[in-house]
């Protein structure tokens, strides 16, 4: 069906452009994993900020059981990458060279000739320069298209990891869009499997209307239903499976069914519709029913999975800083003082400079500190680690006690803190060592 095509073109050119889309000074998606640097149209996120991940993908199962519920496998049909590719790439350029589902049936049953050979080597190898193009395009979600066109134009010993990558990934590319196929969607992927318990009589599935259909006979049969058994529904499923049967665990969803029976139908002058898209109570003349009980539950798990990301990701600020203790002892006593040695640590996630002002709350004035003195001004995308270092006169040392450090950029749009400990031991037992100490002068 058009519509479908089109989607699927849609989304091809979606994912390829989205690595030329400069945001804020970033591919509209670039997973810098190099820099530890995730930027999402717009959105930076460091390593620190790998916590919301987890709302991104439950998020994404939400989304995913909601739509099963209400549309069957429209996520395996028209929207997964694998189908998305082999529908509208691969399976384009084996209708070009080796002609539709009859035709490769008889061309892979023909002996072996030098016209037949041609057209393998020529597939294939188209097959091969699909999958390195579409693994180079992946690549520059990582490295970023123009670094991608650096190495290319570099030696491959240079860059022997990320050349590597490339030849091992097109390589089970063209493996799984050149025979495994749909083989991925039927043994591997789990989401098939999950459908029958997420789908009920009113999800809109592919399905075959046999009230209409049946009996089957051939065009000018009398008493026979609209099925003239031409059999092209099972000619060009890619998984081989008969839909006049009832929905299946391997229907993935392509609605090929759709359109080789519609085509049947207008050739003989009868109304499609015989294979669509509708729910097992409306093709049984029934009337399909969107709210329902399971449909309001995933719904309503799908508004609170989607408050609380919008909420965590809210929390998220451009700067992110982290304080612990340096390696080594907790703290340190000596004739003199009492010390306790921090690292900070500031990343800056935009891509202009940041300065930024380090400042504590809650340390007593009998305590001495060194390390920010002065803003600290971060490069884009910059980080710096500086000491902290309290020390408190040994006398006037009065014990533990938790203090904050705050960060917070010179135009006081956002604020950062940390709750820290100033560690040390009991107070009595110093002034009992000093005691001590004093008696033996």
């Amino acid at each position: 069906m058009s519509a479908r095509r089109w989607s699927g073109w849609g989304l091809i050119a979606f994912y390829v452009v989205l690595p030329w889309i400069p945001i804020n000074g970033h591919p509209a998606v670039f997973l810098d994993i190099a820099e530890r640097r995730f930027h999402f149209f717009g959105y930076t996120l460091a390593t620190q900020d790998a916590w919301l991940l987890f709302f991104g993908v439950t998020g994404l199962g939400f989304a995913l059981f909601f739509l099963t519920a209400l549309f069957g496998r429209l996520w395996c049909g028209w929207a997964c990458p694998q189908t998305v590719y082999l529908e509208h790439v691969f399976r384009v350029i084996e209708r070009w060279i080796d002609g539709d589902a009859p035709a490769r049936r008889a061309l892979q049953a023909a002996p072996l000739t030098g016209k037949k050979a041609a057209k393998r080597v020529f597939k294939h190898g188209l097959y091969m320069l699909a999958a390195l193009v579409i693994t180079h395009i992946f690549l520059s979600y990582f490295v970023s298209l123009p670094e991608v066109w650096r190495m290319m134009q570099e030696d491959p010993a240079e860059h022997w990891s990320a050349f590597v990558f490339v030849f091992v990934a097109a390589g089970i590319l063209y493996f799984n869009f050149a025979w495994f196929r749909e083989q991925l969607c039927i043994v591997i992927c789990p989401y098939g499997r999950l459908q029958s318990a997420l789908t009920d009589d009113h999800s809109m599935v592919i399905g075959y209307d046999e009230k209409r259909g049946e009996p089957r006979g051939k065009l000018g049969t009398p008493d026979a239903g609209a099925c003239v058994a031409c059999n092209r529904c099972v000619q060009v499923c890619p998984t081989g499976i008969d839909i006049r049967h009832g929905l299946q665990l391997e229907c993935i969803g392509c609605a090929a069914c759709i359109d080789a029976c519609d085509e049947v139908m207008t050739k003989i002058d009868r109304p499609k519709g015989l294979i669509r898209y509708d729910s097992f109570v409306g093709l049984a003349g029934g009337k399909t029913r969107w709210v329902r009980p399971r449909t309001v539950v995933y719904g309503i798990l799908l508004l609170i999975g989607a408050s609380v990301a919008t909420f965590a990701f809210s929390t998220v600020k451009p700067t992110n800083f982290l304080v612990y203790r340096m390696s080594g002892a907790a703290y340190f006593v000596s004739p003199e003082s009492v010390r306790n040695q921090f690292m900070v640590r500031l990343v800056n996630k935009h891509s202009v400079p940041a300065t930024l002002t380090v400042t504590t709350e809650g340390v007593p004035a009998a305590i001495k500190q060194s390390g920010f003195e002065a803003p600290v001004t971060l490069p884009p995308l910059g980080e710096q680690v500086t000491p902290l270092v309290l020390s408190v006169d040994r006398k006037a040392y009065t014990g533990a006690f938790h203090f904050t450090v705050r960060v917070q950029d010179l135009d006081h749009t956002y604020q950062l803190s940390r709750e820290v400990e100033f560690l040390g031991p009991d107070p009595k037992l110093l002034e009992e060592e000093d005691a001590e100490h004093g008696r033996k002068r």
